[in-house]
């Protein structure tokens, strides 16, 4: 399957949206601009984080997903949208006999209200600038499913929030969804870097919901870490490998290896548009780097 060429020019598609320029480190031109420890950090920063575990620890779930540049560039192409490669927002739908038909492969982002959902959505699309991803201050701002189409390769789906800002339906919505949508190849479920998957705290203990949904479903999932610029090394690598052996002991559908981003910062950002492009079947192999 030919990708768009990672150099084409943005539609304009109303609002002056199109005239927005992409924040710092959008784009991985650059990124490669950075000297070697910081571009590291920011393409792959849980191998960064894997600097600090002890000596002779276990590295090999940081590094399971380790794709090279030109895999890094071509799922860039993808999120770069161009003359022959539109990307939409779609639709919404509070039911699924409102969603758009499972046409190509899809992908879903879930996670509780305030994890950052939406900023990650659009640090994903900050290429296509002319793509609007609303992004409140308010949690729970995502009331429905709102479908994204990336030119005629996946669509990216993001869920509404979950906790004690989620709509009354949300259980019910979700669980349709993902039961019933069988072009569905990955659910990303996005967890706060800082609160990690504790069960005391109250926060944390709607994640454990969702982990026993989608694993009750048997759907393949993926846990990315959110916010990880507000959290210190020391507790980053704490949550790092609690989940990692949360994952190992009690999950079945789990990635094994855990995506750590920055929507602020675009650490992993890179990283993660690229395993949206594997999982989609558009990266037919993942070179090494």
């Amino acid at each position: 399957m030919l990708l768009p060429r990672a150099g084409g020019a943005a539609r304009g598609w109303g609002g002056g949206a199109a005239g927005r320029s992409p924040p710092p480190l959008a784009a991985l031109s650059q990124v490669l601009r950075l000297e070697r420890s910081r571009r590291t950090g920011v393409v792959f920063p849980l191998q960064k984080l894997a600097r600090y575990l002890a000596p002779g620890a276990d590295t090999a779930r940081f590094r399971l997903f380790q794709p090279g540049l030109a895999a890094l560039q071509r799922a860039e192409a993808l999120f770069r949208s161009g003359r022959d490669h539109a990307i939409d927002y779609v639709s919404s739908a509070v039911r699924m006999d409102h969603a758009p038909p499972p046409a190509l492969p899809e992908v879903c982002f879930i996670g509780r209200s305030n994890v950052g959902k939406s900023s990650l959505i659009r640090a994903l699309f900050s290429l296509s600038p002319e793509v609007e991803v609303r992004v409140s201050k308010t949690p729970g701002h995502t009331k429905k499913m709102n479908f994204f189409k990336v030119g005629k390769y996946f669509t990216l789906v993001d869920m509404p929030g979950y906790g004690y800002r989620a709509p009354q339906d949300f259980v019910e919505m979700v669980e349709a969804y993902l039961q019933e949508r069988h072009n569905l190849k990955r659910t990303f479920l996005l967890v706060d870097g800082v609160v990690g998957l504790q069960k005391t705290d109250h926060i944390a203990k709607t994640d454990h919901i969702a982990v026993e949904m989608l694993e009750e479903f048997g759907i393949p999932y993926v846990m990315v870490l959110t916010k990880i610029d507000r959290a210190s090394r020391g507790l980053l690598l704490k949550n790092v490998l609690e989940i990692q052996e949360f994952v190992k002991e009690k999950t079945q559908g789990c990635f094994p290896q855990l995506f750590l981003v920055s929507s602020l910062e675009f650490s992993g950002v890179h990283l993660l548009r690229c395993f949206v492009a594997h999982v989609t079947g558009n990266l037919p192999t993942v070179e090494a780097s």
